[in-house]
This record gives C-alpha cells, structure tokens and sequence, in this order.
C-alpha cells in the first residue's frame, strides 16, 4: 500500500503527536456545537498563523465518513489536475486511508483528473488540513457529540473517515467547473451524498498591507458566501486577489451547489498581521462553512 509520509511536520505544524493536539486544542472554541454542512473552506499556512481560523472553523462540522480535500498545487510537480486513488496519507496522529472506491469512480468519470501521486508528493496545502480533521473525527461516523469529539483528541493510529486527494495546478474555469459536476455526479451515483464533506484548501490575500488584504477578501468571501463561482472569479481579476486556493473553491462551489447546498456562513476571519503584529505585508485566512 502507498503511504504518503508527511512532509510538513515539524514546520507548519509539531511532529509530536502530543504537541500537535496541545496546539490544536489551544485554539479550539470550546464552546462551539459540530453541525451537518456540505462543505467548506480552510486556510492551509502554518498553525501559529492559520491554525486558529482552520481549527475554529472545523470544531463547528461533523466529520463525514468520506472527506474530499480540494487543494491548489504549490509545487508544480505532476499533472494539471491529479487525484489519488490508493492508499493512505500518514500524519503524527495516524493514517487516513484513500476511499479508493469513490476515487476510482470519480476518475473513471472524469474527462481531466489524472491518477498521480507526484503532485501530492511535497505538497502541504491538504496535508495541513488532516490532523485537524483527525483531531475532530466523530468515532461513529459523524454523529458524536462536540464532547466526545474533544474526549477522543484524534487518539488513535487510524482514522475513522477517508479520504479523496485532489490537486489542482490549473487554473482554467471552465475545466473546474465541469471536474466539480463530475465529482458531484460521482457521489450521487454511489448514493452517498450525506456521508461525503468536500474541503477547499486556500489562503486568501498574500503580501499585502493589511488594510488592502480585508478590502479585497471582503469581496471575496462575499461572493463564496453567495455560493457564485462567476463573482468570485470576477473579484479576483478585477481586483488582482492573490488568493492562492481559487481553482479548488471553484470546484468545491460547483460540487456542494449540485449536491444541494444554499447558504454559506463566515465562521472566522484573520491576518498573519493580526498573530505577528506586523501590518505592513500580510496573508488573509478565511474559515467558511457551505451548508
């Protein structure tokens, strides 16, 4: 079996398993309930600076059997649209097997994603997202209560949920777009559409001043909060928005907009500049929830 071995342990988050639920728990909101939701949003930086939006965010979903990561590719390794189909993905808290089942139906039925590892190999833009998912996982698929996910704190050496990697070095609308439908059309013939949560991995605004990164990501957030792929693209070349997980929203948009999903909701928004104090050149970080 293909075990994708982390690359970013150590730096954007704690290698010690540990560690890694000690800086998880730090940020969580102890007061927040899990719900249902379609999908969602991520920031993917470094813990000290996003892993407070992404861990807020994550304490307010049920996480579902499957969950499929939409992530942009940084690296430019491997193919313009790659999906893993076998094996697992291993981080300081477990292993999270592929749901090689979906992800072979979602290939079969794409006329664009590729079958490739190469593009997930050094990639950290999905990988930061599983350790929090893993510290949330529900121990009976989805169901368990905001208390009990907290009691389990991802123990564990495997997870309870899979996975589908999904990278996108392309940025081509229309292409992603018609990937979203297939993804969706995927899930609803394999009947599965309330065991499936789809996660988009972005970071907003990048090297901006503080006051131009919020004017810009307010734009933006507002259009994925109306769940409108053409405003979205709209602001972002109107308004030059270096927001580096477009392509992933886009599809994420289209997929949860098929699967039935009507409402977005904000849950957290901040800045390096808000952790570092330094205003002068930021990146934005946004937690969305689509429901």
């Amino acid at each position: 079996m293909i075990i994708r071995k982390p690359v970013v342990a150590g730096q954007f988050y704690p290698s010690s398993s540990a560690d890694l639920k000690k800086q998880i728990k730090a940020y969580t909101d102890k007061k927040a309930l899990p719900t249902d939701v379609i999908a969602c949003l991520l920031p993917h930086a470094g813990y000290a600076y996003s892993g407070r939006v992404a861990v807020e965010t994550v304490s307010r979903i049920n996480i579902k059997n499957t969950v499929i990561l939409l992530g942009p590719n940084h690296t430019g390794f491997g193919a313009p649209f790659s999906i893993m189909t076998e094996g697992a993905w291993q981080t300081p808290l477990g292993e999270v097997r592929i749901n090689s089942n979906l992800a072979k139906k979602i290939l079969d039925s794409s006329k664009y994603l590729e079958e490739d590892s190469l593009a997930h190999e050094h990639e950290h833009s999905l990988e930061v997202e599983i350790p929090i998912l893993q510290y949330f996982q529900s121990k009976d698929s989805g169901s368990a209560s905001h208390s009990q996910s907290h009691q389990s704190e991802g123990s564990g050496s495997a997870s309870d949920f899979e996975i589908v990697p999904i990278a996108f070095l392309s940025d081509d609308k229309k292409i992603l777009e018609e990937i979203g439908i297939e993804i969706a059309n995927a899930i609803k013939e394999l009947n599965i559409k309330d065991s499936v949560l789809l996660v988009a991995s972005s970071d907003m605004t990048h090297y901006e001043p503080q006051d131009s990164a919020l004017r810009k990501d307010k734009k933006a957030i507002e259009a994925i909060l109306e769940l409108d792929e053409e405003k979205l693209t709209d602001c972002i070349e109107r308004l030059d928005i270096s927001m580096c997980g477009f392509a992933p929203v886009i599809t994420m948009l289209k997929v949860a907009k098929a699967l039935g999903a009507k409402n977005g909701k904000l849950i957290k928004y901040e800045t390096s500049g808000d952790v570092t104090g330094d205003m002068d050149s930021v990146v934005g970080y946004a937690g969305i929830v689509i429901y």
